[in-house]
């Protein structure tokens, strides 16, 4: 099957064929360090990671580049504030960011650039746009750089706008620019702003705007033409349509395909600092499990928006506690299941399907509940020979979705089913001796610990309620 996903340039729903059929490149905008990461940063990475995961199921390398944006505005803004340096103030939520990520299982990119690594190939950009006649030095005498984005006839193409209608920029920021639409490439250095947020220059001392960071590292690492630029919708105007007509201008090719990821509400509301709705990434990990946290964000179709609401993280739980129930009953009965080398062969073709179908989580996710239920069914019914090709299945689609059980939570799923299974076999022989005074209560003891039996004729069944 071909993989199929939706490209925002096109707003169409395209076939995927990477420049490369063995080899994909994937640029993904990561976060600006200025504060503690949030459920919309976790969404958006964890969106590229179920991508990245369906790309490497299918057979494919994928380098991944998720930057780090250590150097902004705000950043400095906010170390000023709380009085640090304002590079320890961004490794500070850097690493913030980072443990949180791990948590999730996300898996970490092939590379991660900061932006203060590549102030060079930012230079170089802006020199060679300047050459083209598509940026400027500003008027004022200062160090600014701007683009001209009036004069790039494309520019808008990404979001399908006219630039008379987009929005200006602030009058209070253009500083020798020529038009309120052009943005800046290079920023001059202010004299309220540490030196140390200032890099020497052709143009004099300042730092880099934000577009330019994105499209200097994009093509560093994956080169002039790559396939998948990513990020959330809130970052398609301006700072996409920013990279895309300053990379085309200065004669890349630059993303073959755009892509970007739902927002995050909050009991119906959108989530922002304003409205103080904020739901931070600690919160979320101390609420609980992380592979329930991870459950909950992948389970909306990516493009959608996802609704955090009381109740969110307990529905989860209850799916991911119906699935490891299963899980430690099956391998109680077939301990020795693997998985092939080809994990493609193992997963149903309706789910390959839905996968495929521009990530189709939400349709991916029912078929892995119906296996689990037929694989309840075969349980049921001691169908061993039923039972073990739906427990293959389940661990492969729970492996594609990043939703593996670590080694520590399967050593406990069986010590468990062990600790269940000897109760019940004490159970049946109490029965088989008539003493059911003691066979009620090993049944009411596994009923405390919200286990829930079922008697069929030959065996017993248990699962976690």
């Amino acid at each position: 099957m071909t993989l199929r996903l939706h490209d925002s340039r096109t707003q169409s729903i395209r076939d995927f064929v990477p420049l490369d059929a063995n080899k994909v490149g994937m640029y993904v905008c990561g976060p600006t360090v200025q504060g503690a990461p949030h459920v919309g940063h976790l969404r958006s990475a964890l969106v590229y990671d179920q991508l990245r995961r369906w790309l490497m199921a299918k057979g494919q390398e994928v380098i991944l580049v998720r930057n780090v944006t250590d150097i902004d505005d705000k950043v400095l803004a906010n170390a000023q504030a709380t009085q640090e340096h304002w590079w320890a103030l961004a490794y500070r939520y850097e690493l913030e960011f980072s443990a949180a990520y791990s948590a999730l299982n996300i898996l970490p990119p092939t590379y991660e650039p900061r932006a203060t690594a590549s102030i060079p190939e930012m230079l170089k950009l802006i020199d060679r746009l300047i050459a083209s006649g598509y940026a400027y030095q500003a008027e004022d005498g200062s160090a600014n750089v701007y683009f001209n984005a009036r004069d790039w006839q494309e520019y808008g193409s990404l979001t399908n706008q006219r630039i008379d209608d987009m929005e200006p920029t602030d009058p209070d920021e253009a500083r020798g620019k020529r038009d309120s639409y052009d943005f800046a490439l290079w920023k001059a250095h202010k004299p309220t702003e540490p030196e140390s947020a200032a890099w020497d220059s052709a143009f004099g001392l300042g730092r880099p705007g934000w577009h330019i960071e994105c499209s200097a590292m994009a093509t560093k690492y994956l080169g002039s033409n790559f396939d998948i630029h990513g990020g959330g919708l809130d970052l398609r105007f301006p700072h996409h349509e920013n990279e895309l007509a300053q990379s085309s201008a200065a004669g890349d090719k630059f993303a073959n395909y755009w892509l970007h990821n739902g927002l995050v509400n909050v009991s119906g509301q959108k989530m922002s600092k304003s409205l103080g709705n904020s739901i931070f990434a600690a919160d979320l990990l101390a609420a609980a499990e992380p592979a329930v946290v991870r459950y909950y964000l992948g389970s909306a179709h990516y493009r959608s928006v996802l609704d955090y609401h009381d109740g969110v993280l307990e529905e989860a739980q209850a799916a991911l506690n119906r699935v490891r129930g299963f899980i430690a009953k099956a391998t109680a009965v077939a301990p020795q299941t693997q998985l092939p080398d080809n994990i493609m062969s193992a997963l149903p073709q309706d789910f390959v399907a839905a996968m495929d179908n521009d990530l189709a989580i939400p349709e991916a996710l029912a078929v892995l509940h119906s296996t689990v239920r037929e694989g309840n069914s075969a349980l049921a019914a001691n169908q061993r020979d039923e039972l073990v090709p739906k427990l293959t299945q389940v661990q492969a689609m729970l492996t594609v979705l990043g939703l593996e059980l670590a080694p520590a939570q399967s050593a406990a799923n069986q010590v468990l089913a062990d600790l269940v299974g000897a109760l019940l076999a004490e159970r049946s022989q109490a029965r088989a001796n008539k003493d059911f005074a003691r066979s009620d209560q090993i049944r009411d003891l596994l009923k405390s610990a919200s286990i829930s039996i079922e008697d069929n004729a030959d065996h017993t069944n248990w699962s976690i309620d």
